[in-house]
C-alpha cells in the first residue's frame, strides 16, 4: 500500500472534529462505506447517523471509508478506513450505504480494490461480511443480489444490534452462522438463503429515538459548514414519479423542540444548521421552528422547498440567514402535466414563490424540471419554456434551470412506464437550450447517457448484477455497453412493462400489499 493513501486518510481525519477512533482489541470492526467521494459522503445524513449509532455501541469499532478521498488518490490502491487507515478486508463487516444507483460501479470497484471477492458465493470464512442498505439498493435489491451477503430493506435504525451480532460470528470465522442469523432478522434479505416470506420494509415510528443529525464536523465535505438535521421523513404528497413518497410512508415529523435542541448543540461547532426533509415547507410547525431558531440567533438553510405551501416566515428566515438561492421544483411546465404527475402546485403558486424570492432579495432562483414524463407532448415542452421565461422576467435576477430525464423507479405508480427514447430526450433538451436566453438563464441538463444507466440499474435484475460484477473497469457510462455485451436486452430495461411481467423487486413488501402495484 502506498504511503500517499495512508497520508491522505490521516490528513482528512485531522481536519475533522468528533471522529471516534477506537482500538480494535475485543471489538467488532465495521467499515461503513460510502461508494462515492469523501466530500459527497460526509454530506450524506445517513453516513452521519449510522456512524454515530454504531459508535454508540461499546463493543464496536466503526470506521468510515469512501470510494475516493481526494483527486490525487491512486484508484488502483486498496481502500483504507479513515480512522486507522486499515484495508477494508481486515474488518469483520463492510457495510455500504447506497443512495444512488449510479454508485453501483463504485461498490464493485471498492471490493476489487480491497481484495474482497465480488461475488457473494465466492467469499470464504476469512472474508468480511458485505452488507448493503440505503434507498437505491433497498428498493430494488435484485441487481446487487449476486454481490451482497445481505441487504437491509428499509430503515436500518432498529436492526443495528442484530447486524453487529452477525459481525461477531464473522470475527469467529463463522460466516455460515452469520448468514443464518441475518436471514432471521426482520427486514434483511439474504439472497442465498431460503426465506419463505417476502421481506417487509422496516420503518421507525418515532424519529426522536434515533435522530438523524450530523455527528462529525467535516470542513472538507460539500456541506461541511452546517449541521444537517432531519426534521421529517417521507412526504405528504403523492407524485407519481417519486420513490420517497412510497418508500418512506408514512410521513413522520420530529418535534420542533427536539430539532431546536439539536440545533443548539451545533453552536460553536457549525456556523449554521441545515433543515432536511423531502420538502421542508411541508413541516407542520415550520413557523414555530423558524421563530425558535431566529430567537436564538441560529442561522439555517433548507434542503428543499415546494412552491406551495410556502411560509413567509420561512422565507424571511432563510433570507436573514444569508441564503442567496431559493430552489423550487415545478417538475413540468404545463398545469396539465403537473396535474398528471400529481405535483399539487399551480402556475400561480410558482409565480407567488418567484415574487417572494425577488422581494426578499434572493440572488438566484433555481427551478427543477423533468423531461420525458409519461404523456409529455411538444406543447408541454413549450409550456416549460414559457413558464421559465415568465419566471425570469418577474424575478429579475439569475435563474438556474436544472433539467433531468424522467427515470422510472421501483414501488412508484409509474414503475412500469417507459423511459423516453434517447432521440426524444435529445430533441427536447436541445429545444429548451435554444429557446432560453443564456445571458439570464443558466441551463444545467443531466446527461442522458447517465440517466439511461440509472434507469437500467433502477429496474435491473439478477442477470444485470452478474453482468456488472464480471465487467472490468466498470463505470456508469459503460453500464449500457456491458449489459449489451452480456447478451441482455438493454431496451427491455427501459421500455414500458405490461402488468404480466414479474417485477425484479417482488421479494420486497412495502406495506403488506403487492408491492408497487398500487397505481393510486
Amino acid at each position: 500500500m502506498k504511503w500517499q493513501t495512508i497520508e491522505a486518510a490521516r490528513t482528512l481525519l485531522q481536519t475533522e472534529t468528533g471522529a471516534v477512533v477506537r482500538d480494535w482489541g475485543g471489538r467488532i470492526p465495521i467499515a461503513l462505506v460510502f461508494p462515492n467521494s469523501y466530500t459527497v459522503g460526509m454530506s450524506n445524513l445517513a453516513m452521519h447517523g449510522l456512524y454515530h449509532w454504531f459508535s454508540d455501541l461499546p463493543d464496536v469499532a466503526c470506521e468510515r471509508a469512501f470510494a475516493t478521498l481526494d483527486r490525487r488518490e491512486d484508484r488502483r490502491e486498496p481502500i483504507v478506513t479513515l480512522e486507522s487507515q486499515r484495508p477494508l478486508r481486515e474488518t469483520s463487516v463492510v457495510a455500504f450505504s447506497i443512495s444512488y444507483e449510479l454508485d453501483y460501479p463504485n461498490v464493485l470497484t471498492a471490493l476489487r480494490r480491497s481484495d474482497i471477492p465480488v461475488f457473494a458465493h465466492e467469499r470464504r470464512r476469512f472474508d468480511p461480511l458485505v452488507l448493503m442498505g440505503g434507498p437505491a439498493v433497498s428498493a430494488n435489491p435484485a441487481v446487487m443480489g449476486p454481490i451482497a451477503d445481505a441487504i437491509m430493506i428499509g430503515e436500518a435504525e432498529e436492526a443495528l444490534p442484530g447486524l453487529v451480532e452477525a459481525g461477531r460470528f464473522v470475527l469467529a470465522q463463522r460466516r455460515d452462522l452469520a448468514l443464518d442469523w441475518l436471514a432471521r432478522l426482520p427486514g434483511v434479505w439474504v439472497p442465498r438463503a431460503e426465506q419463505a416470506d417476502r421481506i417487509k420494509r422496516q420503518r421507525v415510528r418515532d424519529l426522536s429515538r434515533r435522530p438523524f443529525a450530523s455527528s462529525v464536523v467535516c470542513p472538507k465535505a460539500e456541506f461541511g459548514n452546517m449541521r444537517m438535521i432531519e426534521i421529517a421523513r417521507g412526504c405528504v404528497h403523492a407524485c407519481r414519479f417519486c420513490l420517497a413518497t412510497r418508500w418512506y410512508r408514512p410521513y413522520r415529523e420530529m418535534d420542533p423542540q427536539h430539532v431546536l435542541e439539536l440545533a443548539r448543540e451545533a453552536c460553536g461547532r457549525w456556523p449554521k444548521v441545515a433543515l432536511v426533509s423531502a420538502a421542508v415547507s411541508d413541516y407542520r410547525k415550520i413557523d414555530t421552528l423558524v421563530e425558535g431558531l431566529r430567537s436564538e440567533g441560529i442561522a439555517f438553510s433548507v434542503s428543499s422547498l415546494r412552491a406551495a405551501p410556502l411560509s413567509e416566515t420561512l422565507l424571511e428566515g432563510l433570507a436573514a440567514s444569508g441564503a442567496r438561492t431559493l430552489t423550487i421544483a415545478p417538475e413540468a411546465g404545463s398545469q396539465r402535466l403537473r396535474d398528471a404527475i400529481r405535483k399539487g402546485i399551480s402556475h400561480e403558486d410558482i409565480l407567488r414563490a418567484t415574487a417572494a424570492a425577488a422581494r426578499l432579495g434572493f440572488g438566484s432562483l433555481k427551478l427543477y424540471y423533468m423531461v420525458g414524463l409519461p404523456g409529455e407532448t411538444d406543447e408541454d415542452v413549450a409550456a416549460l419554456i414559457a413558464l421559465t421565461r415568465e419566471v425570469s422576467e418577474r424575478f429579475g435576477g439569475k435563474v438556474i434551470v436544472a433539467v433531468t430525464p424522467f427515470v422510472p423507479k421501483a414501488h412508484t405508480p409509474w414503475q412500469r412506464q417507459p423511459m423516453a427514447p434517447e432521440s426524444v430526450l435529445d430533441e427536447r433538451m436541445a429545444r429548451i437550450r435554444a429557446a432560453l436566453p443564456s445571458d439570464s438563464i443558466d441551463i444545467r441538463a443531466e446527461s442522458i447517457a447517465l440517466a439511461r444507466a440509472q434507469a437500467i440499474m433502477a429496474r435491473g435484475d439478477n442477470a444485470l448484477g452478474e453482468a456488472l460484477a464480471r465487467a472490468a473497469n466498470l463505470s456508469p457510462k459503460r453500464v449500457e455497453r456491458v449489459a449489451a455485451r452480456a447478451g441482455l436486452h438493454v431496451e427491455g430495461y427501459l421500455a414500458g412493462w405490461n402488468t404480466d411481467r414479474p417485477l425484479p423487486w417482488r421479494m420486497v413488501d412495502v406495506h403488506g400489499s403487492p408491492v408497487g402495484e398500487d397505481e393510486a
